[in-house]
């Protein structure tokens, strides 16, 4: 059998093995059918919020025996296709095979990254804010570049992508942005994201072709669902309307529909200031500036309690030198390396992209282990 064959039937076999330890198969098809026999009972919808989780977990645990065995049967089929193409001397056949494993191999992985996926806000919708360090337009041009890249990322992984609130650079770039990301496990693969990224260039904004170094920060929160209570009384919220600053029409710069909230938790000296603009109606900026001020009083207390593990708190601070955890040079030579992973690529125009998957499914195992 080729050396690509074997290649790609051991990276298969290696995330196969994974999966099944991650899932625990016996342990799991013992759940399965007791969930499966209490969805069955005439009194499983009397509480439909109860009966909803359970019925999540259900198609969950399903979904992760049906992407084993359907993993299992393509590695199989491949090998079949491979061995057939060798006796027959078949060079197109050996071609369909390599591409029938590659896909595969492909598919294996971001399954293996799923299943690392344990924390109980990891299936939700993501919120996430971009900020430039100092340097002004060079550092809001390398903001504007990541708001770009998660986007690409987002919209390559079948996620859609909301723009709550943008304000424009002095000449380029942004002096901040905040995105909503809507698909499953979103807040799960982009939460590895949290830190200060570094991006070292020739700069396009100086005459004399130097070489600069930019810092922007970047913060990942999740949505928080119906199922959670977050108490924040009004009155401790202090409440600003402002014109929006980006585009949108000649309306949507004539009244004051953005909407900025700014609170403090008791006990915390650290404010929270979330804003709104993206849409023309001040009522509905307000309630998703509310939605995302409860999803950050959340994180928060989510930090709190995973105080022990690697958190988002652990990468905050100022923006600059020191605290990075992703360098991304394009001069004088191409990589881009993750400083907590050591999980390096050359290929720096296909990262900028979008194609971040490597570094989240590293970061997400490295966060796994140091959970225990």
């Amino acid at each position: 059998m080729s050396a690509e064959i074997e290649n790609l039937s051991a990276q298969i076999e290696q995330s196969l093995a994974l999966l099944r330890r991650r899932l625990d198969p016996e342990q799991s098809r013992r759940r399965l059918a007791e969930l499966t026999a209490l969805s069955e009972r005439q009194d499983f919808w009397d509480d439909p919020q109860e009966a909803q989780k359970l019925m999540q977990e259900r198609q969950r645990l399903s979904d992760s025996f049906t992407v084993i065995d359907e993993l299992q049967t393509e590695l199989n089929d491949g090998r079949e296709l491979a061995e057939m193409a060798e006796m027959e001397d078949a060079p197109g056949v050996l071609a369909d095979a390599v591409a029938t494993m590659s896909a595969a191999a492909r598919r294996a992985a971001k399954a293996e990254t799923a299943a690392l996926l344990s924390g109980e806000a990891d299936a939700n919708n993501a919120f996430v804010e971009i900020n430039p360090g100092a340097g002004g337009t060079e550092a809001q041009d390398w903001a504007e570049m990541l708001l770009r890249m998660y986007t690409r990322w987002a919209n390559s992984a079948g996620m859609k992508v909301d723009i709550i609130e943008e304000q424009a650079g002095d000449g380029a770039g942004i002096k901040s942005a905040t995105i909503h990301v809507k698909g499953e496990n979103a807040f799960g693969y982009l939460k590895t994201e949290s830190g200060v990224h570094r991006l070292v260039r020739i700069s396009p904004f100086d005459s004399s072709a130097r070489r600069h170094t930019s810092f922007s920060s970047v913060w990942v929160y999740p949505e928080i669902d119906d199922t959670i209570d977050v108490d924040i009384p009004e009155s401790d919220v202090r409440t600003d309307t402002y014109r929006a600053s980006g585009a949108g029409g000649q309306h949507i710069n004539k009244t004051d529909s953005a909407v900025r909230l700014t609170y403090t938790p008791p006990g915390e000296t650290e404010t929270i200031v979330v804003q709104c603009q993206n849409d023309r109606s001040q009522h509905k900026n307000r309630k998703q500036a509310w939605d995302m001020l409860r999803a950050r009083v959340y994180e928060l207390e989510m930090r709190k309690r995973e105080e022990a593990a690697q958190s988002v708190s652990d990468n905050k601070g100022e923006i600059g030198w020191g605290h990075q955890i992703r360098s991304y040079v394009l001069q004088p030579y191409q990589m881009v390396k993750d400083l907590r992973t050591g999980v390096e690529t050359s290929q720096t125009d296909a990262v900028l992209d979008g194609d971040l998957d490597a570094f989240m499914a590293a970061a997400l195992a490295l966060q796994l282990g140091e959970d225990g």
